[in-house]
């Protein structure tokens, strides 16, 4: 079948979890260690997701495979997002990460859910590609006007990690489509889901930071535990939209967060954004926009 424009409440709830989605990765960026941090929104993910496992309905069987198979990719996609952090400049790897997914879950969806692009919204597939690669070209750019050998390595691995990055959201965005299709109750598969993922990460960051953990400011663990709680509500409100419209167009517009994520790259880090990035952030928000029409 054919993609659909979204309903209204479906399109205003995915652009809310596109800036909630924003804001909770620009607060993990901005805690210097990336396993305390990605630790600390675990946590607050998991104080998140407990009501909800109590509250709700447990997901029908149906979903469980979809669910777990979600739970493995979410654990290597929290992994990239670390090293994307560690290496890059949020403006740049967010953008490029969240670019990514559109592109893949397009594929996917027609293949896997038989929802097949509109001629426009192929367009905004290439569309989108372009405004990859001027990001890319972008990152170049700053890389060799930095002097520096080192930085042009770590730059190169944060660009690698962050398309990577976009691949694993590319495939829990499917797995995710269809499993909670199949949930029965799209609230409780959110909480199991959310909770079973987020033991893993903390788990780990225990057994790595457990040293640091007594002289922590309150001000990185509460930002920390807020982020991980705003990271179950983005992502709850995406996958409550799967269940009243396509995966392709409620991916494509989750990723207006790059526009959000742009803002906040240069408002709050103070990093460089010129007029590359201008371009090409232009071209992924116009792909997107292309990918949400009917």
């Amino acid at each position: 079948m054919h993609a659909a424009a979204l309903p209204l409440t479906v399109t205003l709830a995915v652009l809310a979890a596109a800036v909630t989605h924003a804001t909770w990765n620009a607060i993990a960026h901005g805690i210097k260690d990336q396993v305390l941090a990605f630790g600390l929104i675990g946590v607050g993910a998991i104080a998140v997701a407990v009501p909800l496992v109590i509250v709700f309905p447990l997901p029908l069987s149906a979903c469980w495979p979809y669910l777990l198979a979600s739970v493995v990719i979410h654990v290597f996609y929290n992994l990239l997002l670390m090293r994307s952090y560690r290496y890059g400049e949020f403006g740049q790897v967010y953008p490029l990460a969240r670019g990514t997914s559109p592109l893949v879950v397009t594929v996917l969806a027609a293949v896997f859910a038989a929802e097949r692009p509109t001629g426009l919204q192929v367009a905004g597939v290439l569309v989108v590609s372009a405004g990859l690669a001027a990001l890319v070209l972008a990152g170049r750019r700053v890389a060799s006007g930095s002097g520096s050998g080192s930085r042009s390595r770590a730059g190169r691995a944060a660009l690698t990690a962050a398309v990577a990055t976009g691949l694993t959201i590319a495939a829990y965005t499917t797995v995710d489509g269809l499993g909670v299709r199949r949930s029965g109750s799209a609230a409780g598969y959110i909480g199991w889901l959310m909770l079973l993922e987020s033991l893993c990460v903390p788990a780990w960051a225990l057994a790595r930071r457990r040293h640091v953990l007594g002289g922590v400011p309150r001000r990185v663990l509460a930002s920390g535990l807020l982020a991980g709680a705003l990271s179950v509500l983005a992502y709850g409100l995406v996958l409550w939209a799967q269940t009243r419209g396509e995966l392709a167009p409620i991916a494509a517009l989750r990723e207006t967060s790059v526009i959000f994520g742009a803002i906040i790259g240069t408002v709050v880090f103070h990093e460089p954004f010129g007029r590359w990035r201008i371009a090409a952030t232009a071209l992924v928000v116009a792909g997107v926009l292309l990918l949400n029409v009917s």
